[in-house]
């Protein structure tokens, strides 16, 4: 006798057997566009305790720097309406850490290709950490991360000026043997000059866009809510401008982008791959909904069967034409 359970997975396989919602990023195959952000999920075994991670499209490591960091002072969140600001500061136990403990956690219950985010304070630590991830069999590319606006004198001050960016860029591309992405922040005159810099120095895609710069006032203390002033601005107020950032740079370079920013919703990821994006990523709403990208991915095909959408590849910068 077939189980009610049983039945009901037959019959959504059915429904749903006309819609694909595979995408793939320099030759490497997603079940589907959704991925955690970095910084949002941890190293992404903590949120298997909640459901299977293996549901998602990938996993966006925890930024990992070269040295140990305990991050900024408290406190580093702050609320706003519809997003937050942080200032965590790239909390990390190291990248020889990561390789030799928690890599091995995430390898027992998440069986697809992560992604690494490395960060770094000059060229020469992005190199140290990209040589370090690119020979871990369960990474499958490494997302750069030149626009953190949480740390001094590293960070987000590669990904505002052209020139940096593109050494930092063919700096970690003559090391590694994986797909390099390059993290843009937004906080830019020019999205497309900095993405056109990264493209130039060897870049396989690029990811946007990291967090707006952002702070809050305690109206009883009078001073800034976060202890470093001011901090990452995230969350769906965002998602207007990841979009016109994304449209931006899928006009000026030649690359695939993960977009993220503000994304909360499949009709969030239908618009973001309208706008350039081939996959996303999901970030402020993990905090606030664990199961978010679960919930993302299990609507996607009634929501693309809504808009006439049977492939998600086909839509792929469809805003531009």
């Amino acid at each position: 006798m077939v189980s009610e359970n049983t039945r009901e997975i037959a019959e959504k396989a059915v429904k749903t057997s006309d819609i694909c919602i595979k995408t793939s990023l320099s030759g490497i195959t997603l079940d589907n566009p959704v991925i955690p952000a970095s910084g949002t999920f941890g190293f992404g075994y903590e949120f298997a305790e909640f459901y299977d991670i293996n549901v998602l499209g990938s996993i966006a490591l925890k930024g990992t720097t070269r040295d140990a960091r305990y991050g900024n002072p408290l406190p580093r969140i702050a609320e706003c309406t519809a997003g937050l600001i942080n200032s965590v500061g790239l909390q990390n136990p190291g990248v020889d850490a990561v390789v030799r403990e928690e890599l091995p956690k995430l390898k027992k219950c998440f069986f697809k290709p992560a992604i690494a985010n490395i960060s770094g304070f000059c060229v020469e630590d992005y190199v140290y950490c990209a040589e370090r991830l690119d020979k871990e069999e369960q990474i499958g590319l490494l997302e750069i991360n030149i626009s953190c606006p949480n740390v001094h004198g590293g960070g987000m001050s590669f990904g505002t000026d052209p020139k940096s960016a593109y050494e930092v860029t063919k700096a970690v591309k003559a090391v590694a043997s994986k797909p390099v992405y390059i993290k843009l922040t937004p906080n830019v005159t020019s999205i497309a000059q900095i993405a056109k810099a990264c493209e130039d120095g060897g870049a396989d895609g690029i990811s946007l866009i990291n967090t707006l710069l952002g702070m809050r006032v305690d109206l009883k203390t009078r001073r800034p809510v976060i202890a470093n002033k001011a901090g990452g601005f995230s969350g769906r107020a965002i998602l207007p401008v990841a979009l016109r950032m994304v449209y931006e740079a899928y006009e000026a370079v030649k690359l695939p982008i993960i977009g993220m920013g503000g994304i909360a919703s499949a009709e969030d990821v239908i618009e973001m791959m309208l706008a350039g994006a081939t996959a996303v990523e999901v970030g402020a709403q993990n905090l606030v909904d664990p199961y978010a990208c679960k919930d993302i991915i299990e609507a996607l095909p009634a929501t693309m069967r809504k808009y006439g959408i049977n492939n998600l590849c086909d839509i792929i910068g469809g805003a531009h034409k």
